[in-house]
């Protein structure tokens, strides 16, 4: 339990309260820069993130731990990925179940549809099952990592106040064992919740639906069967979703009826009654947790307001049926985690958050469209509505390339911006337009060792390059250059020779394209080089017909603060240093009361 400790007092290196004491006594504890409202899923990968940029970063939350019971159960690709950069992948990954998929019984009890996908385009399987409890526990000890990141348990969020654009800060006021605390950031993010007080205090209204038909989750513990694939029942009578996880659990969702009594629902004879139609064997498991839910898909209708912004529930709520509501969570994490290092650091203007929203909006409400549709299928109102819905998937699955679209989970919607911080420009039958994410093949370093690719492309923005491509003109932020040799190529004798360790990845400049993927890619979007954001979405293209590299990188010089005064990153202390590549002096953005509002150009890019 955590004891009262004024602000001003330097804290010891705990799983709790992760600082380091030298450290803390060379910074105000009262202030910095990233405070972080949440100890949720999005709000510590978001500080783990921020840890890895060097930013000083609080996570605030009022609970005395992490929750301890498994709220989300299915991890996707993308957000395993955003493990991956958060360093934390060795922990996290030996506790996945990688690689499930679903099948579908009709109102007979007979399998009538599978999603298996089998491609790891972003590096890992599509489908995965964890454990959310211990997750947020890797997440937590994660932070122990970053001298300048802390967590304070038992620490609530009793009022906020931004200064606005003159006075660059939000004050905080915290509620703890019955002690008030002040804290300054420069920048809040809230993380709290479908239930979000800091969404509520600013008046930011969530707009979408919320559904009448309950479910009734039961997890238990100790399966004998080792199928790991979920079990979905498409029945009218009483639809039902199996999902096994690691470590022997294993989760039920059933739903109820209009008009059953959520008490007599949850008493445990009822609920074993249940289970024991679909699995007898599973009735006979220890109840770890059983519980009555109301669904939602809903979306807030801003999420920035000042210095403030929504992320994870507070932005947005899911329904279960896709498995996203998480995942979609984890994704905002990593759009904004870069944006805010850059902003706090003084390499971009704050206008760039302006675009995390842009970005990240229609994408969430694309995935809780799908989610909804899911959930259609999966809820028929009748025994004719369910022959109509199943009969019509099994004659479309006669097609090939429909059964491929459906087994491989292709109309899951792409990562993909059509308007934000990207280029546009490249050639229309780009694999992989410019505001998409990349995909992650491995990649051989000379010596023959493979990993990867973001292995190697470190923490910043990237260049990929063929060994045609020119070295990109500056466009005026730190950006790590990587020579892509050919698949059909070998490494050229003037290049190092000696074998290159997975550990010293990060310091190769050349690697090769094993099976093609990146070659392919830029030849299909015309181009020869590729520049990569933090986040690995595709900034821009290089080497295009049209405009030279240099006029097509310009406008990027709009997002960049000019060299006169540099932001440290730990303390978000200005300090003067004229021969600093990046500076905060005149930003490039005006924050106005409902939101930060960039400066021309407001887009990098409108496509179709």
């Amino acid at each position: 339990m955590n004891r009262a400790v004024p602000v001003s007092e330097p804290q010891p290196c705990r799983a709790d309260q992760a600082h380091d004491q030298t450290h803390d006594q060379a910074h105000d504890q009262a202030h910095f820069p990233v405070v972080i409202v949440g100890a949720g899923p999005t709000g510590l990968m978001l500080a783990n993130l921020l840890g890895q940029q060097g930013v000083r970063t609080l996570v605030i939350e009022r609970n005395r731990s992490t929750v301890a019971e498994s709220r989300a159960v299915t991890i996707d690709d993308e957000s395993l990925r955003t493990v991956q950069a958060s360093g934390l992948m060795g922990q996290v990954l030996p506790q996945v179940v990688l690689g499930y998929g679903v099948r579908y019984y009709s109102w007979r009890g007979k399998e009538f549809a599978r999603i298996e996908p089998q491609g790891q385009e972003y590096g890992f399987p599509k489908r995965n099952a964890f454990h959310q409890p211990l997750l947020l526990e890797q997440l937590r000890a994660g932070l122990q990592r970053f001298a300048h990141s802390a967590i304070w348990f038992g620490h609530e969020l009793l009022q906020f106040s931004d200064e606005g654009e003159n006075g660059q800060v939000v004050h905080l006021q915290l509620g703890h064992d019955g002690a008030t605390k002040h804290l300054r950031c420069q920048w809040l993010v809230a993380c709290d919740g479908g239930r979000s007080m800091v969404r509520e205090r600013l008046g930011i209204a969530l707009v979408g639906s919320s559904y009448d038909e309950k479910w009734l989750i039961v997890d238990l513990l100790g399966r004998s069967s080792a199928l790991r694939h979920a079990r979905t029942w498409c029945d009218p009578a009483r639809p039902a979703i199996r999902l096994p996880g690691p470590q022997g659990t294993l989760r039920y969702e059933f739903m109820l009826h209009a008009g059953e009594d959520p008490e007599q629902v949850l008493q445990e004879e009822n609920v074993r009654r249940w289970i024991h139609a679909r699995h007898p064997a599973d009735a006979r498991l220890a109840i770890t947790r059983k519980v009555v839910y109301a669904f939602h898909a809903r979306v807030a209708e801003r999420w920035q307001s000042g210095r403030v912004l929504l992320a994870g529930d507070a932005a947005h709520l899911t329904p279960p049926f896709a498995g996203q509501g998480m995942n979609s969570g984890v994704r905002d994490a990593a759009n904004l985690a870069w944006k805010l290092a850059a902003v706090v650091r003084g390499e971009m203007a704050p206008g760039l958050l302006a675009t995390y929203a842009q970005e990240r909006k229609p994408h969430a409400w694309s995935l809780i469209g799908m989610a909804v549709r899911i959930g259609r299928f999966m809820q028929p109102k009748s025994v004719w509505a369910a022959l109509l819905a199943q009969g019509a998937l099994r004659l479309c699955s006669l097609y090939p390339p429909v059964r491929e679209h459906v087994l491989q989970l292709r109309f899951k919607p792409r990562p993909r911006f059509h308007e934000g911080f990207f280029l546009p420009g490249e050639s229309a039958a780009a694999l992989v337009p410019a505001g998409q994410l990349l995909p992650q093949p491995q990649v051989e370093l000379p010596g023959g060792a493979r990993v990867a690719l973001d292995d190697m492309l470190g923490p910043g923005f990237a260049w990929l390059g063929l060994t045609d491509a020119a070295v990109p003109p500056d466009f005026g932020l730190p950006c790590r250059h990587l020579r892509v040799v050919a698949q059909q190529d070998d490494f050229l004798p003037v290049q190092p020779v000696q074998p290159v360790q997975p550990a010293q990845a990060a310091q190769c400049a050349v690697l090769r394209d094993v099976d093609g993927t990146l070659e392919r890619l830029l030849r299909s979007a015309g181009a020869n080089a590729v520049l990569l954001r933090p986040d690995r979405y595709v900034l821009a293209y290089l080497g295009c017909a049209g405009a030279p590299d240099a006029v097509r990188l310009q406008p990027l010089a709009a997002w960049c603060a000019p060299p006169r005064k540099t932001l440290d990153a730990q303390s978000a202390r200005p300090h003067r240093d004229e021969d600093c590549a990046f500076a905060l002096s005149t930003p490039a953005a005006t924050i106005l009361n409902d939101q930060v509002k960039p400066l021309q150009p407001s887009r990098l890019a409108t496509t179709p």
